[in-house]
């Protein structure tokens, strides 16, 4: 099956999640991803390249696990870009590229003397996308920022905290992910551009701004109606902020850390838990302004009921009867018990060079014609040095050779 980007070639100096995240997609969909690497830091620019977790007791620059998961079907070759002659190489490899791609700390590309104006002068049509904390304009551009304090800008810490307790955050760089949807977006809306007009250009893309505008409707919420982010103290911030709804919260079942999400919307639905609970305090509550005037009564009793049910076979029971739910899934019982992530084809397995078969993060979407497809792990460092100046720039293996021994690769 011919991949949606078959033809398609970026040069590539994205890493961690926020970069590589994105350009990962245009891999599994067909696009050539040649990922540049720095041959004397052994490419540690990306802090995930030979960083946990590991398959297997092997440790070394090429068996990280999270640098093989998000650069599969990538091409890696080094570059040594304080020589001249890389700097010769790299521009070669603009002219035949469609599209660069980073996300370093703003002006590092122009620091090495390839910013966007002299990338036009390589290629006229390039599209340039570089994804920052806080974009190339602003006070705040030269700043340097991880996931987690994007978070803390954007508001999105603030907003998720349990009631009386200090912002928690999300525990988890969840604004690499974003920022790296967001930069896939924008790297195939600018080659649309091209594509239709045959104009490239430079795409400035700000994690913070990304961050910002997941907080949605309750940034509205505050402008218009004043009603804080967070809830006040004393209310439970997983019950229904917006439409009556109750019981509405995460309730704990029997086990070890074990929680189930538990909705009624109407009457319909709490006569149907009601049912499935049978217990004659439950008729005290088939009013649902009397649910939602006295949710901490209501919850206490539920809360009560559900310890003493597995998750999971209430959770089917549930279902069956038309109420709102979900057990609340860990990691291993989300990828290794439900099966709609296999079914899906969420976890397939890739071929490394030096781990051998490992499991990746597949694609939650599938096109019928041009899907996407993941075959080999990520490149080990300077992989395909040999294949790309070779096979692309049309260089011969003595040429390699010379230029290994001379420190450019």
């Amino acid at each position: 099956m011919k991949g949606a980007l078959d033809g398609l070639r970026i040069c590539d100096f994205t890493g961690q999640l926020a970069g590589a995240g994105a350009t990962r997609w245009l891999a599994a969909f067909g696009a050539e991803v040649i990922r540049i690497e720095d041959p004397v830091l052994e490419g540690r620019w990306d802090i995930l390249r030979g960083n946990v977790p590991f398959k297997d007791d092997r440790r070394g620059i090429d068996l990280g696990g999270a640098f093989n998961n998000h650069n599969t079907n990538k091409l890696g070759i080094t570059l040594n870009l304080r020589t001249d002659r890389a700097k010769e190489i790299l521009r070669e490899l603009i002219r035949q590229s469609d599209a660069v791609t980073e996300n370093f700390a703003a002006g590092v590309l122009e620091k090495w003397g390839f910013g966007y104006e002299e990338l036009k002068t390589i290629k006229p049509d390039i599209v340039y996308v570089s994804n920052c904390g806080f974009g190339h304009v602003g006070p705040y551009s030269r700043y340097k920022t991880w996931g987690p304090i994007v978070q803390a800008l954007s508001g999105l810490t603030f907003s998720s905290a349990l009631p009386g307790m200090p912002p928690a955050g999300w525990g988890y760089s969840y604004m690499d992910h974003t920022g790296a949807y967001y930069m896939a977006m924008a790297i195939m809306l600018a080659l649309i551009h091209r594509q239709k007009t045959g104009e490239g250009q430079w795409v400035d893309l700000a994690c913070t701004e990304a961050g910002l505008s997941l907080n949605g409707p309750a940034l509205l919420d505050w402008s218009v109606n004043g009603r804080p982010m967070r809830r006040e103290e004393g209310i439970n911030s997983n019950r229904s902020q917006y439409i009556p709804m109750a019981p509405h919260g995460i309730y704990p079942a029997s086990g070890e850390d074990n929680w189930i999400a538990i909705a009624c919307r109407n009457d319909d639905e709490w006569q149907a838990l009601s049912d499935i609970i049978g217990e004659a305090w439950c008729a005290d509550f088939d009013d649902a302004e009397v649910r939602c005037k006295c949710q901490d009564d209501l919850d206490t009793r539920v809360e009560i009921w559900t310890r003493e049910q597995s998750k999971f076979e209430l959770e089917t029971r549930l279902r069956e009867v038309g109420v709102p739910v979900a057990a609340v899934q860990k990691p291993a019982e989300r990828i290794e018990r439900d099966s709609t992530t296999g079914n899906f084809g969420l976890w397939p397995t890739v071929d490394h060079t030096e781990m051998g078969e490992v499991r990746v993060d597949g694609k939650p979407v599938h096109f019928s014609e041009t899907d996407w497809h993941l075959h080999h792990g990520a490149p080990c460092l300077g992989e395909h040095t040999e294949k790309i100046l070779t096979e692309l720039l049309g260089m011969t293996s003595s040429e390699v050779d010379q230029l290994r021994e001379e420190g450019v690769i």
